[in-house]
C-alpha cells in the first residue's frame, strides 16, 4: 500500500504539543495525529524544532553512569564475615597484637582486590559487547530532506524510513510501501511485522499496533514515513527503562546463605568468648588472662581465610564459565546458577537460531525435506523456483561464509532452493522480470511476471487461502489436474499445527504479455505446492533442556512470540511433554491480563509456555514463580526482557544479539547466545558452590576443634594451648595454603544429575554439620593429648604449645583429603585431578617446619623446635582423623 502523507504546512506553534501519553496514537488517523502535533509533510520549521527541544529535551534515555572503581572496591566489604574480620582487627589492635592486626587487614584487602578485579573485568567485557553506534535519522524539515543526529529529533518531526535503518523515535506512520519492521527488541516476535497506515483498536497490545514504529526496531523491507509522537523517556523504550529502574535488586541465595553463615559464626564467636571468660573467672583465673583466652578463642573461631577462599572459589567458577561462553558480571551469580530451580528462557535466538528456515515442503501430495532432489519441471522444482523468482532477498557466499540480506522469510526460500541444487542468481538472470506485484498486507500475496523460454509466466506466492482463490488446477506426479482444494488445505493445516509459517506457490503461462509494466491480479493459476518455515531450535538445545530437567530444573519459555509458534518450539525441545495438559501448557499475555496475582500463582507451576508477554507481564510471571520459593533464572535479549532480568535471582542476557539495556540489567551474559551455555554454566555453578562448601567445611573444622581444645584445656586448669599469634598462623598460613587447593576441585560429574539444593539449606549441610562435630572432637582430643604429653615430658609450656600447634597443622594436612568429597572415600579419589592439593599440603608443612627452626618466626610465633619423638607421635595421632571419617562414610553409604 502506498498512501500519501498528510499535507499542509505549519510554521508556528499554535497550541501546546501533547506529550506521548496524551493520545493513543495508534488509534488515531494520520490527519488527527498531524493536527495534534502541528505537523505536516513539509516537516517542522527551525523555530518549531528549537521550541520543542527546549520543552522535551534530547531524544535519549538517561543512562546510569558506570560504577566508580572506589564504589566497586568498597562494595566488596559488604559481607557478614568481613564485618567479623573488621571486628577482630579492631580487637587485636586494642590489645596491641599488631602482627595479628596486620595479617587480618591484609586478608581484608586481598579479598576485596580479588572481587574488585573480577567485577571490573566483567564490566569491561560487557561494555565491549554493547558497542552500539548512535543512529542517524533522515527527516523532512522546512520542506527539505536532511540527515540529523537522532538525538535531535522532537515530537512532530517527519521521519523517513528505509530498509536497514533503526527507528529513532516512536512514530505514527503516515505513509507505507510494503513496510516491515523487526520489533523483536520490544516484543520478542521473531517474524517481521507488516506495517499499515490505518488505525488499530485503542486497546491493541504493543505487538499488534501495526500503525506505529517504535524506537529501536529495525526496518527489514519497504519504505515509509512517520510523525514523531514520543522521544527519549516518553517512548516505549523509555517506559521499560523506567520499569527497570523501579525494580529492586534481588538478594541471591549465595548472599542469603553467607549472611546466615556469618551471623552463625558471629554468635559462636561471642558465645565462645563469653563462656571462656566467665568460666575462667569462676575457676580462679585473672581478668587479664581470661581476656587473653577470650581473644584467642575469638581468633580461633573466626575463619580469617574463608572470605578470600570463597572469593577465589567463585572467581575460578567465573573463569571456567567464561571458557564455556558465560560471562559472569557479579560473583554471587556463580553459585546462584547452581541453586536455580526454574529457567525462564526467551525463545528467539536463545532456544532457536534466530533465522527463518524452510522445514518442510508439500508438493504433488507428498512432504519433502529441504535438499530433496527436484527434477526440472517437477512440482517440487516449480515450488522452489517460485520462491526464488518472487523474491527480493540476496544470498551470497564470501570468505567461506554465507551472507544474506533482505526479509528473513525470503532468505529462507532462497536457502531452501540452494539446498536442492538451484542457483538463485542464475535463475533470476535466466528468467528476467517483466512486471511485478509487491507484497502488501491487504493483498497477502506477491507476484512476478518472468520471461521463460519466450513465454510470459506469472509466479505467485502468498497465504495459502489467498493463493487458492486464484487457482483452478494443481500439479500432480502425472501432470496438471483439477485442484483438490481439500488436500491442499489439509496439508497447510498440518504444517501450521507444527508451528510453521506456510506460504503457497502457484503460477501459469500468460496467454499474452501484460500491456504495461504492471499486472492485474492473476487468476486461473496452477497450484505448485507449499513451503513451511520456522525459526528452528539451536543444535544441542533439546539435549541441554533434558540435562536441565534431569538436574531437577524446570525449563519454561517466556516469549513475546505468538502462542502457536511458541508451543511448537516448546514441544520440539521437550519443554512441553506428552504428559502436559494441553489446556494449561500455554498461557498468553491476553489471558494473563484478565487474572489477578493469586490466580497466576496457582497456574505458574503447570504452565510451560508464556506467550505474547509484555515487559510487565514477564515481570509478573517471575514474581509469581518466586512466590513459590523458586530460584528463577531468566534469559532475554531485548529491552522488553530487562525488567524480568533484573527481578530474577539471576538475569542472563545475550552477548551477540542482546541490547545494552538487557545486558546492564543482567548478572550473566552469554557470549554465544546459546541455551546450551546456560546448562554448562549451571554445572559450573554447582561445582563452584561445592568448592565453597568444601572450603567452609575444612576451615570451620579447624575452628571447632581449636575452640573445643582451648575450652577443655581451660576447664582442666592447663595453660593456654595456643597463643593468638599462633592461631592466626594456623588459620591464615597453614590453613590458607590448603583451603585454596580445595577451590580448584574439578567437581563430581554427577552434580548435574542431582536436584537443586533447597533454598533453606546453608553453606554447611546437615550431614556435614554432624561430620564437622565428629571431626572437631577427634582433632580436639588429639591436640589435647599431644599438649599434655609434651607438657608432662618436657615441662615447657612453649614446647607443649608448639607441639599442639604442629599437631593441628598435621590434622589439617590429613583432613584436606577428607574434605574433597562428602561420600566418596579419599582412597577412591585421584590426586592428579587436583595437583594443587598435594602441592598445598606439602607447602603448608614445609612452611610450618621452616617456621619452627627459623629464628625470626620463632620469635614472632613464640615456638620452639620439636624432636623426632614428638613427630613420631604427631603423625599417627593426626592420621586418626582420616580413619574416623572413612569409617563414618562407609557406614553412611552402607545404610543408604
Amino acid at each position: 500500500m502506498d498512501q500519501e502523507g498528510v499535507s499542509g504546512a505549519v510554521t508556528t506553534e499554535v497550541a501546546p504539543v501533547p506529550v506521548a501519553g496524551d493520545h493513543p496514537w495508534h488509534a488515531l488517523t494520520p490527519e488527527e495525529t498531524a493536527e495534534a502535533l502541528a505537523s505536516s509533510d513539509p516537516g517542522l520549521s527551525d523555530a518549531q524544532v528549537t521550541a520543542r527541544r527546549a520543552r522535551f529535551g534530547r531524544n535519549q534515555i538517561a543512562e546510569q553512569p558506570p560504577t566508580s572503581p572506589l564504589v566497586m572496591f568498597v562494595r566488596q566489604f559488604r559481607d557478614p564475615l568481613i564485618y567479623i574480620l573488621v571486628g577482630a582487627a579492631v580487637a587485636t589492635l586494642l590489645l596491641r597484637e599488631y602482627l595479628d592486626t596486620a595479617v587480618i587487614v591484609t586478608v581484608l584487602v586481598v579479598n576485596s582486590l580479588v572481587g574488585f578485579i573480577q567485577e571490573r573485568g566483567a564490566e569491561r567485557a560487557v561494555r565491549a559487547l554493547a558497542q552500539l553506534v548512535v543512529p542517524r535519522a533522515r527527516v523532512v524539515r522546512d520542506g527539505h530532506e536532511q540527515e540529523i543526529d537522532s538525538r535531535d529529533l522532537v515530537p512532530g518531526d517527519m521521519v523517513l524510513l528505509e530498509p536497514g535503518c533503526r527507528v529513532p523515535a516512536d512514530l505514527r506512520l503516515v505513509r507505507v510501501t510494503a513496510l516491515e519492521a523487526d520489533e523483536s527488541l520490544l516484543t520478542g516476535e521473531s517474524a517481521p511485522v507488516t506495517k499499515q497506515v490505518a488505525p488499530v483498536e485503542k486497546d491493541s497490545p504493543l505487538a499488534d499496533r501495526r500503525s506505529m514504529a517504535y524506537t529501536g526496531s529495525v526496518i527489514t523491507s519497504g519504505r515509509g514515513r512517520g510523525i514523531v509522537v514520543a522521544t527519549g523517556e516518553d517512548t516505549e523504550l523509555g517506559a521499560i527503562a523506567d520499569l527497570i529502574r523501579g525494580t529492586p535488586d534481588v538478594t541471591t541465595p549465595m548472599q542469603q546463605r553467607m549472611a546466615r553463615f556469618g551471623r552463625l559464626i558471629g554468635i559462636v564467636v561471642g558465645v565462645s568468648a563469653l563462656v571462656a571468660f566467665v568460666s575462667g573467672l569462676a575457676i580462679g583465673g585473672s581478668v587479664r588472662d581470661m581476656f587473653l583466652v577470650a581473644v584467642a578463642l575469638s581468633v580461633a573461631a573466626i575463619p580469617e581465610g574463608l572470605p578470600v577462599a570463597v572469593t577465589v572459589a567463585l572467581a575460578l567458577g567465573v573463569h571456567r564459565m567464561a571458557r564455556r561462553n558465560a560471562i559472569i558480571r557479579r560473583l554471587p551469580a556463580v553459585e546462584t546458577l547452581g541453586s536455580t530451580t526454574v529457567i525462564g528462557s526467551d525463545k528467539t535466538g536463545t532456544l532457536t537460531e534466530n533465522r527463518m528456515t524452510v522445514q518442510e515442503i508439500w508438493a504433488a501430495g507428498e512432504f519433502h525435506r529441504p535438499g530433496a532432489p527436484a527434477p526440472a519441471g517437477s512440482p517440487l522444482h516449480l515450488t522452489l523456483l517460485t520462491g526464488v523468482l518472487t523474491n527480493e532477498a540476496k544470498v551470497y557466499h564470501a570468505g567461506g561464509r554465507v551472507h544474506t540480506s533482505g526479509d528473513p522469510t525470503e532468505v529462507a526460500l532462497l536457502v531452501a532452493a540452494e539446498a536442492s541444487g538451484m542457483v538463485p542468481d542464475e535463475l533470476r538472470d535466466d528468467y528476467p522480470t517483466f512486471a511485478e506485484i509487491p507484497f502488501e498486507p491487504q493483498r497477502r500475496y506477491s507476484a512476478s511476471v518472468r520471461l521463460v523460454d519466450g513465454d510470459h509466466r506469472v509466479f505467485v506466492k502468498g497465504a495459502p487461502e489467498r493463493v487458492l482463490r486464484m487457482c483452478h488446477q494443481m500439479l500432480t506426479p502425472d501432470g496438471v489436474a483439477p485442484l483438490d482444494r481439500e488436500s491442499v488445505v489439509k496439508a497447510s493445516r498440518t504444517l501450521a499445527e507444527r508451528g510453521l509459517r506456510v506460504l503457497a506457490m502457484a503460477g501459469r503461462v500468460l496467454p499474452a504479455p501484460p500491456s504495461s509494466g504492471d499486472v492485474s491480479e492473476p487468476d486461473g493459476l496452477v497450484f505448485f505446492g507449499l513451503q513451511g518455515m520456522m525459526d528452528p531450535p539451536r543444535a544441542g538445545v533439546p539435549e541441554a533442556v533434558r540435562a536441565a530437567q534431569r538436574a531437577g530444573i524446570r525449563v519454561i519459555m517466556i516469549t513475546g512470540d505468538n502462542a502457536v509458534t511458541a508451543r511448537a518450539i516448546a514441544a520440539r525441545l521437550g519443554i512441553i511433554t506428552g504428559s502436559s495438559d494441553a489446556a494449561e501448557s500455554v498461557l498468553t499475555g491476553a489471558q494473563l491480563a484478565t487474572m489477578n496475582d493469586e490466580r497466576l500463582r496457582e497456574l505458574v507451576p503447570r504452565v510451560a509456555v508464556f506467550a505474547r508477554m509484555t515487559p510487565e507481564e514477564k515481570l509478573r510471571v517471575v514474581r509469581a514463580l518466586q512466590h513459590h520459593d523458586e530460584v528463577v533464572a531468566v534469559t532475554g535479549d531485548g529491552v522488553n526482557d530487562a525488567p524480568a532480568l533484573k527481578s530474577a535471582a539471576i538475569g542472563i542476557a545475550m552477548g551477540r544479539s542482546g541490547t545494552d539495556v538487557a545486558r546492564e540489567a543482567s548478572d550473566m551474559v552469554l557470549a554465544d547466545d546459546n541455551f546450551v551455555s546456560i546448562t554448562n554454566a549451571v554445572e559450573e555453578g554447582r561445582v563452584a558452590f561445592a568448592n565453597v562448601r568444601r572450603v567452609s567445611f575444612f576451615l570451620i573444622s579447624t575452628g571447632v576443634a581449636t575452640i573445643a581444645a582451648i575450652l577443655v584445656g581451660l576447664w582442666l586448669g592447663w595453660p593456654l594451648l595456643m597463643l593468638p599469634a599462633q592461631l592466626v598462623w594456623l588459620n591464615l598460613v597453614t590453613n590458607g595454603l590448603q583451603d585454596f587447593a580445595l577451590a580448584f576441585e574439578p567437581g563430581d560429574k554427577r552434580l548435574l544429575e542431582q536436584p537443586p539444593r533447597p533454598r533453606q539449606e546453608g553453606i554447611i549441610s546437615r550431614l556435614l554439620w554432624w561430620r564437622l562435630a565428629l571431626v572437631g572432637l577427634v582433632m580436639a582430643a588429639g591436640t589435647l593429648y599431644m599438649f599434655d604429653w609434651s607438657l608432662t615430658t618436657t615441662g615447657s609450656v612453649a614446647q607443649a604449645q608448639t607441639v599442639a600447634l604442629t599437631t593441628m597443622v598435621m590434622f589439617q594436612a590429613f583432613h584436606l583429603g577428607n574434605s574433597r568429597s562428602v561420600r566418596r572415600s579419599v582412597f577412591r579419589l585421584n590426586p592428579l585431578t587436583n595437583p594443587f592439593l598435594l602441592i598445598s599440603s606439602v607447602a603448608a608443612l614445609a612452611v610450618h617446619i621452616g617456621a619452627l627452626y627459623a629464628p625470626p618466626t620463632q620469635w614472632l610465633l613464640r615456638v620452639e623446635p620439636i624432636d623426632v619423638s614428638a613427630w613420631l607421635r604427631i603423625v599417627p595421632v593426626a592420621l586418626s582423623v582420616v580413619v574416623v571419617v572413612e569409617v563414618e562414610k562407609f557406614i553412611r553409604n552402607w545404610r543408604s
